[in-house]
């Protein structure tokens, strides 16, 4: 018989192997519903690191050439084989993780997504949802340099949000498949936004449970490589103007 689960993790790698260990260490202390992880392998790299974890339930789909965010996660959505699907960073490090709150959450028929406060290594509450990009909205935040947050997500409590940046992202299984996962059109960036968005015009919400917390180790690419920001310029792109 094939075995179910409660959640199915994904988490894709591009060269993060370093860093997956780590977060695949946390996962062996983590409470509540049992989970599969799905490791996608994006671009050619060492997987020795797991030999440590054969005692995780641990899909591994090497991929042939690399995908986008979107695209990945939603190829490892069609090997997953939970109720609920989450999406997680290679960054994120979840020592103490309890997943019941999470999973209760989105076990709600009035949420499309929910997402755990995201706090920093050093500890405060990083800006993990915000309100819809506009245009305004993103001059004042380039031009003006005004970068306050949109929500206060500091508290213990569940908070309404427009959208959740994808760092650790939980879906139902049957809301993921009605808005047919992400937009792959999306190579990287902005498609956690788009995602909610659909979510949100059909009715569902978005909910950041302040009762649970990840840590997040911020890379920031968008900031140092050409690449990232020309992919993150298109993206904002599309989500302003649907193209």
């Amino acid at each position: 018989m094939t075995p179910s689960y409660r959640v199915s993790l994904s988490i894709v790698s591009h060269g993060q192997g370093h860093l997956i260990k780590y977060l695949l260490e946390d996962s062996r202390s983590f409470t509540g519903p049992n989970f599969e992880i799905l490791l996608t392998i994006n671009i050619p790299e060492d997987m020795s690191f797991l030999s440590d974890f054969k005692d995780l339930q641990i899909t591994v789909i090497e991929n042939l050439q690399p995908k986008g965010f979107g695209e990945n996660h939603n190829a490892a959505f069609a090997c997953s084989r939970g109720e609920l699907f989450a999406i997680v960073n290679p960054d994120i490090r979840a020592p103490k993780l309890d997943l019941t709150a999470l999973t209760s959450v989105a076990a709600s028929p009035k949420v499309g997504a929910c997402a755990p406060r995201v706090l920093s290594a050093a500890g405060t509450t990083e800006d993990s949802a915000r309100r819809f990009p506009t245009i305004p909205r993103l001059l004042k935040r380039v031009l003006l340099r005004r970068k306050s947050p949109d929500y206060d997500l500091s508290s213990r409590s569940q908070v309404p949000v427009d959208w959740v940046a994808g760092m650790f992202v939980v879906f139902p299984r049957a809301t993921y498949q009605t808005v047919g996962g992400f937009d792959t059109r999306y190579f990287m960036y902005m498609e956690d936004a788009d995602i909610c968005r659909r979510l949100r015009r059909r009715g569902y919400e978005i909910i950041v449970d302040g009762s649970t917390s990840v840590i997040h180790d911020a890379r920031r690419a968008s900031r140092r490589n050409l690449q990232h920001l020309s992919w993150h310029a298109r993206s904002a792109l599309r989500f302003l103007t649907g193209l």
